[in-house]
């Protein structure tokens, strides 16, 4: 058992051995295996910004930021917009989410980098002079804050997690970027908690809201930096309180071993990459579906019928069938019906698969109403999502089925350098026509040596025109 650490009240909670994790913790104290994913995602999660820069609601988002005006302290990615810290974090948050394809903590089912990220960036431009190595320590501690948090809940989820505990997981790296120390950090995070939001129904209902929910958390965590810079005290039990994170927004929960591994175990080595930008639980029946058409050589047109058998977390957040209307981006890109049904036919799912057009396809819509998905009745861990089983059937009569115990992308089974770059690349060949092609390259030998940076503005140089 670990020993807690007490907050400024005295009283014992979770949330004051991650902050004086956070505070102690030195660059030279990262391990090698936290810090090579660190500056994978980092990349990564450029990558999807700039493909997130075509996303419905982008204009309209920072149409309403703008307006706003006030400093301009930090840039919007992709466009070059200068705003105040708050605003350009959740800008940033919004274009790292919204296409469904940056990187996850699947255990903990947390977009860590999308709220992390943005504010570590937006706090270090505001306060200048911060080096690659203070963002790198930075966002690997803002990670492994959120994911932290995350593995820890034993109910099954409720609540938007990349959303709330990724508020968490932002002001912890924002936190180590001002240099805070525990008290200070402390309070940010009871002010954060007072701000934290993120619900599961407009995911339910593939309502565009959804992917702003990084976004809101993202500001919020901005808020509480600035104002617990200049001493606004925040609730102290946080996490573990009559009324913490825990009780009113997991339920269940258990973080003893987390707190005990604090320092030898990096949430940061066990996040993984999305190859198809869809909802993560979706990924292994596109797996598994591709899979088996290379395998036996069929066509989309020759199937009679596929059946997805799935743990109950993946049947209740995306088993949902297409109900004869066209999609919205958002339903579609959570629904395994229309994803599977794109894999089959186009070979792979990319982000101009839910583009109005695509939307409409006949074909998709067709081959969907024959994909079915069903809970696997035997499973009863409300967390996990594997293990996952695709069946199809021909119209010939022939049945090939798949059982998968990973999902490609998981650290366990992860992307190989080159299928990194690759997606990196494809991403930015959408949505980057209007920067110098020579920046693409210039970025990625600047994050692979992101510790010799000497400040993080020579990163957000290369990814604005």
């Amino acid at each position: 058992m670990s020993s807690r650490a007490t907050g400024p009240t005295g009283r014992n909670d979770a949330m004051h051995a991650l902050v004086r994790n956070v505070v102690n913790t030195r660059y030279e104290d990262l391990s090698q295996g936290a810090l090579d994913a660190t500056k994978t995602f980092i990349l990564d999660s450029f990558g999807v910004a700039i493909a997130g820069s075509l996303a419905p609601g982008v204009s309209e988002m920072l149409g309403v930021l703008s307006e706003w005006g006030g400093t301009g302290e930090s840039t919007v990615l992709v466009s070059g917009a200068r705003l105040p810290a708050p605003s350009s974090a959740m800008m940033n948050s919004f274009l790292m989410h919204n296409q469904e394809f940056d990187c996850v903590h699947d255990l903990a089912v947390v977009h860590a980098f999308t709220t992390v990220l943005p504010v570590a960036l937006a706090v270090a431009e505001a306060q200048e002079g911060v080096t690659g190595r203070e963002l790198l320590t930075a966002v690997a501690l803002g990670v492994d804050v959120a994911c932290s948090i995350g593995i820890s809940s034993r109910a099954p989820i409720a609540h938007f997690r990349p959303g709330t505990v990724g508020a968490f997981g932002a002001v912890a790296a924002a936190g180590k970027v001002a240099g805070f120390n525990e008290a200070t950090l402390s309070n940010a995070m009871g002010i954060v908690y007072s701000q934290i939001c993120g619900t599961l129904q407009p995911h339910t209902e593939g309502a565009q809201v959804n992917s702003m929910q990084t976004g809101f958390n993202a500001r919020a965590a901005v808020t509480a930096i600035s104002l617990a810079a200049r001493g606004i005290r925040g609730a102290s039990e946080v996490l573990e309180g009559q009324y913490g994170y825990f009780r009113l927004f997991e339920g269940e929960y258990d973080i003893e071993d987390v707190l005990t591994n604090l320092g030898s175990v990096w949430q940061v080595e066990r996040i993984g990459h999305k190859p198809f930008p869809c909802g993560r639980l979706t990924h292994g029946a596109i797996e598994a579906a591709l899979t088996l058409k290379e395998r036996h050589g069929f066509d989309a047109g020759d199937v009679e019928e596929c059946e997805v058998l799935v743990p109950p977390l993946v049947y209740r957040l995306v088993g949902r069938p297409l109900e004869g209307e066209v999609p919205s981006p958002q339903y579609a890109k959570l629904s395994i019906p229309f994803v599977v049904a794109v894999a089959l036919i186009r070979g792979t799912v990319f982000i101009t698969d839910f583009w109005d057009e695509a939307l409409h396809e006949p074909a998709v819509h067709e081959l969907a109403g024959r994909i079915k998905v069903v809970q696997d009745l035997t499973i009863t861990d409300e967390n996990i999502m594997v293990p996952l089983q695709v069946r199809i059937r021909l119209k010939d009569g022939a049945e090939h089925e798949l059982t998968l115990d990973q999902v490609l992308g998981h650290p366990d089974k992860p992307l190989s350098r080159e299928q990194h770059l690759e997606k990196f690349q494809a991403c930015w060949a959408e949505g980057a026509d209007h920067l110098p092609r020579s920046n693409r390259d210039r970025l990625v030998n600047l994050v692979d040596a992101l510790e010799d940076a000497p400040s993080v503005e020579e990163i957000v140089r290369l990814l604005v025109p």
